[in-house]
């Protein structure tokens, strides 16, 4: 009788995993097509979205591979329904939000605590953030610069810097694409996972009875 109940319980938590990952995928990808540029902080063609933000809470709540899965999801739809670089930028997308959810998950699993969370979800912002350098660099912009010569790109970015630079009176100038992603990505990217960590310590709790049971 025991080993049935348990092998109840058991199905019943697998079937509850797989309804909320699948819930949370289907946010993720609705927030991947509502992203919005910054123009102001980067370059117009880089833009903003919270669908890692469902990710990080299955890494919560489920653990890593419950927001990998999430993140693979949300970027596959995406990918093939609409994609303007031949699913290099979902791609990307994937790559950078395992960076996130990976360390988050992982860190909160050994230490569930509020403290647990928070350390977990900065490290993970941290990991993303200095991992987009090599992923642009070496995925991302070699296909954008099909579409858009690489002088095109610097000069918009250039474009940002002069326009915050007369905000305070000084002349700045970036080097190369490499300096740009230094500069402007990988900022934008740890900017996007502390919102996304942000959001996610609003929410938790009262998602929580829906993420758990």
């Amino acid at each position: 009788m025991s080993t049935a109940t348990s092998t109840v319980s058991a199905q019943r938590s697998r079937t509850h995993r797989i309804a909320v990952t699948a819930m949370l995928s289907a946010v993720a990808t609705v927030l991947m097509f509502l992203e919005f540029p910054i123009p102001f902080l980067i370059p117009s063609f880089v833009e903003m979205d919270f669908s890692e933000l469902p990710a990080l809470l299955a890494a919560f709540s489920m653990g890593p591979v419950s927001g990998v899965i999430v993140c693979l999801v949300k970027n596959v739809i995406k990918g093939l329904l609409f994609s303007g670089t031949g699913g290099v930028g979902e791609m990307c997308n994937f790559l950078l939000g395992v960076c996130f959810v990976i360390p988050a998950g992982l860190i909160y699993h050994y230490r569930k605590t509020r403290s647990g969370a928070l350390i977990g979800a900065l490290v993970g912002a941290v990991v993303m953030a200095v991992c987009s350098v090599p992923v642009n660099y070496f995925i991302s912009y070699p296909v954008y610069t099909v579409f858009l010569p690489l002088d095109v790109i610097i000069g918009m970015y250039e474009e940002v810097i002069q326009s915050i630079g007369n905000l305070f009176h000084a002349s700045w100038h970036v080097n190369g694409l490499l300096s740009c992603l230094v500069i402007f990505n990988a900022p934008f990217t740890l900017l996007k996972g502390l919102l996304d960590m942000g959001l996610c310590f609003l929410i938790y709790k009262p998602l929580s009875p829906l993420l758990h049971k």
